[in-house]
């Protein structure tokens, strides 16, 4: 039998691949590892919870997860996010549209949950005059920061889990909500110096939003959250080679920085199938991959665990976008188990949902995930 861990003890053993008492849990800690406002008040009613829902992201609909429910399922992460700028608050369209501080429009089309963007500030004509003279967001607005210092102060003086600082929007899906997916993905073929241009605007907003965010509570935290969306589901949204050209060197400037000035750990979200630069990834500096949506291209546990798994962290893996929805709940719990069987020997892995939790997975699904994991782990 394994000597007992804390929870940090767990998630910092993962990223020194190296096995703990259990396995390490998330839930909760970052935007891309939650759960969506319906779901968790189902989940709450099974569990006879009898707390107001407070939302992480209006246009995801994702909540944040209660103390009293991370307590029950084991969780091993505690997350630290930041506030919104005292210099702005979204105008609001309609009931079900508004613009935020980047001149972005958004929607929230009939029957779903989710907002989608509807106007694109910098589509149609681009240049780098258009670029130097657009109102950014200021990333140093004191009011990003707010009670940062005293989250993390406390989680270190009373708690042993785990801290998991998630910085606010990636760089490369802000820059393609700006431009349009589409526009963006004509640019990074046919105008990519200019694209370039408009990455490096919203790269330097990310980068002055995280170390301001860092210094505000003494580089004091385990592991640094960045996300965007580098693939689809049958690949990447782009050929390797534009990725290595124009991305690439902007995402190790970022991890750079961090890495310079903390120990944290770098965990990288990006959705689909993205094996084709997990090197690349590895290379510039992260050390765990989320959400490892193991149903893309190329991207099946076993294959990945035995090619990349003594040199990347997993936190991720279990599908619920095929297996946890209404269903028998035996079904979840066989697939915990098979994530498990590939992914927990030699350590390297944090147990989490694929993605947020979808308002169509049971409470009774939900539960079964991390009650499976903790069962798993005590055999």
């Amino acid at each position: 039998m394994k000597p007992k861990c804390t929870s940090k003890e767990r998630i910092l053993n993962a990223f020194r691949h190296v096995e703990s008492d259990r396995i390490p849990i998330d839930f909760g800690s970052t935007g891309n590892t939650s759960i969506t406002k319906d779901a968790y008040e189902s989940l709450k009613r099974l569990l006879k919870i009898d707390l107001p829902t407070k939302l992480m992201s209006k246009n995801l609909a994702t909540a944040f997860v209660d103390e009293v429910v991370l307590e029950r399922f084991g969780v091993d992460t505690r997350g630290v996010f930041l506030s919104g700028s005292d210099e702005w608050h979204d105008i609001k369209l309609s009931e079900d549209k508004y613009i935020d501080e980047w001149g972005i429009t958004y929607y929230k089309p009939q029957n779903s949950p989710f907002y989608d963007a509807l106007k694109n500030p910098l589509a149609g004509e681009l240049s780098s005059k258009i670029l130097k003279e657009y109102p950014w967001p200021n990333p140093h607005n004191k009011g990003r920061v707010r009670d940062v210092r005293e989250r993390v102060r406390f989680l270190r003086e009373h708690t042993d889990y785990a801290v998991v600082f998630h910085v606010m929007g990636g760089f490369i899906t802000q820059s393609q909500y700006l431009r349009g997916l589409e526009q963006w993905l004509q640019d990074i073929a046919a105008e990519p110096e200019l694209l370039g241009e408009l990455l490096d605007c919203t790269l330097q907003y990310q980068l002055d939003l995280a170390m301001d965010a860092l210094a505000e509570c003494g580089f004091d935290v385990d592991v640094v959250h960045f996300g965007d969306d580098l693939g689809m589901q049958s690949g990447l949204m782009f050929s390797p080679r534009s990725y290595r050209e124009i991305i690439k060197p902007r995402q190790a400037k970022l991890f750079a920085a961090v890495k310079t000035h903390t120990k944290a750990k770098i965990l990288y979200h990006t959705c689909g199938s993205n094996y084709d630069i997990l090197d690349d990834l590895i290379e510039i500096g992260v050390d765990a991959l989320n959400p490892v949506q193991t149903n893309a291209k190329n991207m099946q546990a076993d294959r990945l665990k035995r090619e990349f798994g003594s040199r990347l962290t997993f936190w991720g893996g279990i599908d619920t976008h095929t297996q946890s929805g209404s269903g028998d709940s035996g079904k979840i719990e066989e697939e915990v188990r098979q994530v498990l069987k590939v992914m927990a020997p030699g350590g390297g892995y944090v147990l989490n949902a694929i993605h947020n939790i979808q308002p169509n997975v049971s409470a009774e699904n939900i539960c079964a995930i991390f009650d499976t994991a903790l069962k798993y782990s005590s055999l």
